[in-house]
């Protein structure tokens, strides 16, 4: 059995309502928007962020969750896919999970408006339902996020990313929406207590600080995983390995690094030597002990709820972040 089959084992039946309640969730008057919806649902990915929200309610209420729970798992795949379609169209990318992507299928202005449809269909969901605890959680994961890709945007520019500029894009850009999927699980079915509610969001937290550091990891292998490897180097992106690499190598080092970057990113030859070079220099080793302290941190968390097959899935989902080969 594959490990994320393994996760979903004890949520199955949840997940498949959820799908359901998910593709209801998008329903439209409008045609084109109900064609491109079901385009979108039916090239889903893992699902790993309301599988996140599943798991964490029912470890934390001994396997009792509600119809909050469901709107909370809907409104978290509706903002994080809003963003997906958004992100396509700021970079320009024709391709999202071996599909095509919407906008290079139905243009950007019909994606951009797209990606708006469903931003807002995920805030009516909880205002129409007086969640107005669970709209809060949701709504700082999205100013958030954009907050995180504007200050990367800004810093690579003049690349100048410092190890603790990076950790902070990183909070806001990725482990911001984890957070919330945790913290969205606890609030649905335990709102009183802020205790459990603010360390489920911790817990999310640092699994997707996780969860980034192996993406960037993902851009010096070579194994097929969806993106080409150095995409990070050719779009100026500082990831951890380089960061640690620049900031521990010589002056001289350290300007053909960042000529290579700033005026050489699209030459393949000289990527593949940047690859190499952070390779040597123990980028790799360093960005992935940081990526195995984030999880260390992370599994404490989970100490004080009692033993059970959620608890046990939400282990093995930590493990696979920072195990899984694509």
């Amino acid at each position: 059995m594959k490990i994320t089959e393994q996760i979903k084992q004890p949520i199955v039946k949840e997940m498949e309502l959820f799908e359901k309640k998910f593709y209801d969730s998008m329903s439209s008057k409008v045609a084109l928007l109900n064609r491109i919806t079901y385009y979108i649902v039916n090239r889903k990915g893992k699902q790993m962020r309301p599988m996140f929200v599943f798991l964490t309610a029912k470890m934390v209420s001994n396997g009792l969750i509600n119809e909050r729970t469901y709107r909370g798992a809907s409104v978290i795949e509706l903002i994080h896919t809003a963003t997906l379609v958004h992100d396509d169209v700021v970079d320009d990318s024709n391709r999202r999970r071996g599909f095509f992507s919407i906008n290079a299928l139905w243009k950007n202005k019909i994606a951009v408006l797209v990606g708006d449809f469903l931003l807002s269909k995920g805030l009516l969901l909880s205002i129409d339902n007086n969640d107005f605890d669970l709209l809060k959680i949701i709504s700082v994961a999205v100013r958030e996020m954009s907050e995180g890709e504007l200050l990367q945007i800004e810093k690579a520019r003049r690349l100048d990313i410092t190890e603790d500029i990076y950790y902070e894009i990183i909070r806001q850009k990725t482990a911001t929406l984890i957070a919330a999927c945790c913290s969205l699980g606890a609030c649905s079915v335990l709102p009183e207590n802020q205790e459990v509610v603010e360390r489920m969001r911790k817990f999310g937290e640092l699994i997707g600080m996780a969860f980034q550091i192996k993406d960037d990891l993902f851009d010096y292998t070579d194994e097929a995983i969806g993106k080409p490897t150095g995409i990070d180097i050719k779009e100026q992106k500082m990831t951890l390995p380089l960061i640690y690499v620049l900031n521990n190598c010589t002056s001289k080092e350290k300007s053909w690094l960042i000529n290579s970057i700033k005026n050489h990113n699209k030459d393949k030859k000289r990527v593949k030597e940047v690859i190499t070079f952070v390779k040597s220099n123990h980028g790799l080793d360093y960005a992935e002990q940081k990526m195995i302290q984030f999880q260390q941190e992370a599994l404490p968390l989970l100490d004080s709820f009692p033993s059970s097959a959620y608890k046990e899935a939400l282990v093995l989902m930590v493990n696979y972040v920072i195990e899984r080969k694509k």
